[in-house]
C-alpha cells in the first residue's frame, strides 16, 4: 500500500474522530455492496462514465457548466446514460460521497449539486469543521440526524467504498480529475463540444 493508499484508507477513522460525541457503529456482516449511480437511460446506446472527486474544482466546473448542456442534449434525450464513478484524492472527498450516498439513489445527484455548488465554503476549516460543514449541507437536503449519524459513523462502507475505488482504478488508470470514459476510451477533462464530437462518434458506431 503507497502514501495515497494509507492515508485514504485512515480516513473512515478520521472522520469518525471527527464527530467526538457519536460512536463508531458496528456490524460484522459482510462488506456493503458500493454502486454506481446514474443519469438517463439504462439502454442508452452511448456510455459516458464520470470518475470525479467532490473536492477537485474542476470537477465543480464540469458539474455546473458542462454537465447541464449533457443533459440537455443527450441524457434527457435517451442518447447517453451517464455513470458517475467517486475519487477519493482526499479525506474531504471521501467524506462527501458519505453524505451525498446517505441521501440513497433518488436524492444523490441532488446533494452532489449542493456539495460542488458549495465547494469553496465546506471545504475550508480543519477536519471537525469540514465535517460539521457537510453534516449541514445533509441536514439541507433533507436527511435527519439519526440518518446522518448512521451513516457518518459507517466504517465498514466508507472502506468498502475505498475497496470499490480502488478496484476502479485497476480498470482505468485514473490519475486527474474529472476523467471521462466515452464508449470504452479513457479521456481527460474536456469542453463540452470535444465531448459532444466523441459522443456523436459513439452514436455512430453504435447505430
Amino acid at each position: 500500500m503507497d502514501r495515497r493508499q494509507a492515508l485514504i484508507a485512515a480516513s473512515a477513522a478520521a472522520f469518525v474522530s471527527a464527530l467526538p460525541r457519536f460512536g463508531i457503529a458496528q456490524d460484522a456482516s459482510a462488506a456493503p455492496e458500493i454502486v454506481d449511480f446514474a443519469l438517463g437511460d439504462p439502454n442508452a446506446p452511448v456510455e459516458l462514465i464520470e470518475y470525479a472527486s467532490f473536492t477537485c474544482p474542476h470537477c465543480a466546473t464540469f458539474h455546473l457548466q458542462v454537465l447541464p448542456q449533457l443533459k440537455r442534449d443527450y441524457i434527457e434525450t435517451g442518447k447517453v446514460l451517464l455513470v458517475y464513478r467517486e475519487v477519493y484524492f482526499d479525506r474531504p472527498g471521501l467524506w462527501a460521497a458519505m453524505v451525498a450516498r446517505c441521501a440513497g439513489e433518488m436524492r444523490y445527484f441532488g446533494v452532489a449539486d449542493i456539495v460542488y455548488r458549495t465547494q469553496r465554503e465546506w471545504t475550508q476549516g480543519d477536519a471537525a469543521t469540514i465535517a460539521g460543514n457537510l453534516r449541514r449541507i445533509g441536514l439541507s437536503a433533507g436527511l435527519t440526524d439519526p440518518e446522518l449519524d448512521a451513516c457518518m459513523q459507517d466504517a465498514e462502507t466508507a472502506q468498502a467504498m475505498i475497496d470499490n475505488y480502488e478496484a476502479n482504478r485497476v480498470e482505468y488508470p485514473i490519475e486527474g480529475t474529472p476523467a471521462l470514459v466515452i464508449d470504452g476510451t479513457l479521456y481527460g477533462n474536456m469542453a463540452y463540444e470535444d465531448i459532444a464530437s466523441r459522443i456523436e462518434d459513439a452514436l455512430a458506431r453504435n447505430q
